[in-house]
């Protein structure tokens, strides 16, 4: 049995799904539990469960919540670090000005710490994956969305008003697919959101061309495409789906090549997506950063996949609990 303060819980929220794990020795859990977030029932549902979720577990290890030593909650964004409020993130837009912070307080009795999940991920894997031993490294979530975690001389670098990082809202041309509120936006062309978006515009032309796809039974049904079934096609040698690929790869590599000139990071690690489709994505995205990149700083530049796979949410809400 752990002793008294020797426990760390990690509360990772997502739109799909939350994971409340507690740990003596990060980035390993102890145990575990993940159960559907479910925004459209509002933040009550998934809250009353992190709570439920977390006084089973340590009354399992025979603990109390006299045992943690801190909270941290991994999160989209916006939020509000400083005072602990979720405010309406995409992916739940019925937690709007969710006091989180106060309300795990008050139920534990204990500091919890409230991080955006691209800042979160981006110290995980400077710790614990991919960018240890490196000084300056960006973290991309690719998922629905698109987002950036910015280390710096070994320092979380969070912007004047914790909003450093929004790749995702940079404009890469005048009009295209949209994402953060913006058409041809980063986000609108090198996002899952994005990508389906592309894949919708695609398939729907290959069937005008009488082209064959995997992906057609979409258009049929009215069903999205998601950027998970692009991938899949692809692997299974989909033409269609491989361009799909190919082009939002290249675009990735714009926006790589963007945080190569600016912020000359000696590695670029990609989580979500492009962890999950590797090369098929990120051949055309290191192709296009190199070409777009200055030269110097795009050698000293590798751009890998999260090194800690599908548990960077558990081990990126550990880091929020250990203290950025």
């Amino acid at each position: 049995m752990t002793s008294t303060k020797e426990i760390l819980a990690g509360i990772d929220i997502g739109g799909t799904k939350t994971a409340v794990l507690i740990s003596a020795q990060p980035p390993e859990a102890i145990t575990r539990v993940e159960f559907p977030t479910r925004p459209a029932k509002g933040p009550q549902h998934a809250i009353g469960l992190i709570k439920k979720s977390l006084h089973e577990m340590l009354a399992a290890q025979g603990l109390t919540a006299a045992s943690i030593i801190r909270l941290g909650v991994s999160c989209g964004g916006p939020l509000d670090r400083v005072k602990g409020l979720i405010q309406s993130p995409p992916n739940l837009p019925t937690w709007d000005d969710v006091p989180l912070k106060a309300i795990l307080e008050e139920e534990f009795q204990v500091e919890c710490l409230i991080e955006n999940d691209a800042n979160a991920g981006a110290v995980a894997e400077h710790r614990f994956g991919a960018g240890q031993g490196c000084q300056n490294i960006v973290f991309l979530t690719m998922g629905t969305g698109l987002g950036a975690g910015i280390i710096a001389d070994g320092r979380l670098y969070r912007g004047t008003i914790d909003l450093a990082g929004e790749i995702g809202h940079v404009r890469l041309t005048r009009s295209g697919p949209i994402g953060h509120n913006k058409a041809g936006s980063a986000e609108g062309w090198a996002s899952g959101g994005g990508m389906a978006q592309l894949a919708a515009q695609s398939v729907a032309e290959a069937q005008r061309k009488d082209k064959k796809t995997l992906l057609a039974e979409h258009v049929r049904t009215g069903k999205p495409i998601s950027a998970r079934e692009v991938g899949a096609a692809a692997r299974k040698g989909d033409a269609v789906a491989i361009e799909i690929l190919r082009s939002t790869g290249e675009r990735l590599g714009e926006v790589l090549a963007i945080l190569v000139d600016v912020l000359n990071p000696e590695r670029i690690v990609l989580g979500g997506l492009a962890m999950r489709l590797g090369d098929l994505l990120l051949d055309p995205a290191r192709r296009v950063m190199r070409r777009e990149a200055l030269a110097q700083s795009a050698r000293v530049c590798a751009v890998v996949p999260a090194a800690l796979g599908e548990s960077i949410g558990d081990v990126a809400a550990l880091a929020v609990a250990m203290g950025i």
